[in-house]
Formats: C-alpha cells, structure tokens, sequence
C-alpha cells in the first residue's frame, strides 16, 4: 500500500503497458476489476469517483445539488404519499423512544427553540 500522500498514476490510453498474451474480448471483461485493482489499489475507484464529484461541482455549483434532492423529494411524495412520511417518522420516533433513558425526550424538549441551527450557506 502506498503512503497517504503518494498518490496513484490514473491510467490514460497509452498508458496499457506491454501486452502479455492475447486475450479474448471476454476474458478481457472477466478480469477487468480485478487487473485495474492490482495496478492501481483498492481505493483506485472510489479516487476518481471523488474527482469527478468535485468537478461536477465546481461545473454546476451548489444550486444543481439542491435542485436534483428537490426533484427526489418531490418524487417519493408522489410515489408514496405524504401519509408515508407520517409513519415513518413515527417509526422513528419510537425507536428512538426504545435506544434512549426514558428522559431524552423531556431533556430535548426543554431546549425547544434554543437549539441552535446552522444557517444555510448559499
């Protein structure tokens, strides 16, 4: 494994190394995964996942993201219904009434409105 502050080459199209034996477009696909993964470390993916997610919001911003969740929200109401999120916040609630002392509920009910919340950046 590589120290953390050595990064990994991301391949480019030159970059496939010498040919060993020919393979058949199937074997090929079959041992994909595991040929990327041994040349370039567990974490090779999820590295450029990242990447791209940075790009993508440097490209777009942060309106695209609240936009998209907006859409999401908006299609499970109408998948399920506003009745559906009444129940599963009941579910919550009474798990959270079973994982906690009986006095959470008291404890953060007396806070109110004092909690204090994080403004929203823009």
């Amino acid at each position: 494994m590589l120290p953390e502050d050595e990064e990994k080459p991301i391949p480019t199209t030159g970059d496939a190394g010498p040919p060993e034996a020919p393979l058949s477009a199937a074997a090929g696909r079959r041992r994909g995964g595991r040929t990327i993964r041994a040349k370039y470390g567990e974490d090779y993916y999820q590295r450029i996942g990242q990447k791209g997610g940075e790009v993508l919001k440097e490209r777009r911003g942060s309106e695209y993201y609240r936009t998209i969740a907006q859409k999401g929200g908006n299609a499970n109401v109408s998948k399920y219904g506003s009745d559906h999120f009444s129940d599963i916040g009941k579910k919550g609630g009474n798990t959270t009434k079973q994982r906690q002392d009986p006095d959470f509920y008291r404890r953060i009910g007396k806070l109110g409105g004092a909690a204090k919340r994080r403004k929203k950046q823009p």
